[in-house]
């Protein structure tokens, strides 16, 4: 079985959920027969590659919300990614451009390294606040994980597997995806946001064991635990 993940390494949910498929996984009696794949999904691709505003601001003027409101959000999702085991500090995060990072994630898959490269830079970016902006930065985080410099090197340095990037988002706006994290289960069951651990215990087994299609559920919003654009 494969389960697809449309995700952006900057959305807070999409860390979220990712820990919570994988406590759903860590108790499922197949999982050694389960696969996934990482697909790419900018948030914001008209973010600037240029560090010119700090979080608090740019959620300000995403939302058109006060201070306080911001500072609640924020407040609710660090305790979210607690509860799931994460540290988020995002106050102090580096608003980025994520392009970048979906193409070394793809560069990675071509070495069996995808879920690695995933997992390293949304806690270089939620965890450590680095800037996934730096080309040195993006750089070491590779090469951290196993990929070979040079490799890396040549995608930072060229366009490489920008068309796959944007393979991924056609296919999830094909599909009416709006907002991040989406899974979608051996194609037959789709998951929107950051949902408990339960539910995707209950959608693993649903997956394994149905083989009629189940209809593609509407992206949520980012108050409902998921990230949209």
């Amino acid at each position: 079985m494969n389960i697809e993940v449309w995700s952006d390494v900057v959305c807070p949910f999409c860390y979220i959920g990712k820990r919570h498929l994988e406590a759903a996984l860590a108790t499922f009696p197949h999982r050694d027969q389960v696969t996934i794949t990482w697909r790419s999904f900018e948030l914001d691709p008209q973010t600037s590659v240029h560090e010119e505003h700090t979080m608090i601001e740019v959620l300000q003027a995403k939302y058109g919300r006060s201070l306080e409101h911001v500072e609640g959000m924020l407040a609710h999702v660090t305790s979210m990614a607690a509860q799931a085991g994460l540290t988020f500090h995002l106050r102090a995060a580096r608003p980025s451009n994520t392009l970048k990072a979906h193409r070394l994630i793809h560069l990675a898959a071509a070495h069996n390294l995808q879920d690695q490269a995933k997992e390293r830079l949304m806690q270089a970016y939620f965890s450590e606040t680095q800037s996934l902006n730096d080309d040195q930065t993006l750089q070491a985080l590779m090469v951290e994980i196993g990929l070979p410099a040079e490799a890396v090197t040549g995608v930072l340095s060229s366009d490489t597997y920008t068309d796959a990037v944007r393979a991924d988002q056609q296919a999830a706006r094909e599909m009416g995806v709006s907002g991040v994290p989406f899974f979608v289960f051996n194609q037959r069951y789709a998951v929107s946001g950051a949902q408990p651990v339960e539910v995707f215990s209950q959608v693993l087994q649903q997956a394994w064991d149905e083989t009629q299609a189940a209809p593609v559920a509407e992206a949520a919003s980012c108050a409902e635990e998921s990230c949209a654009i």
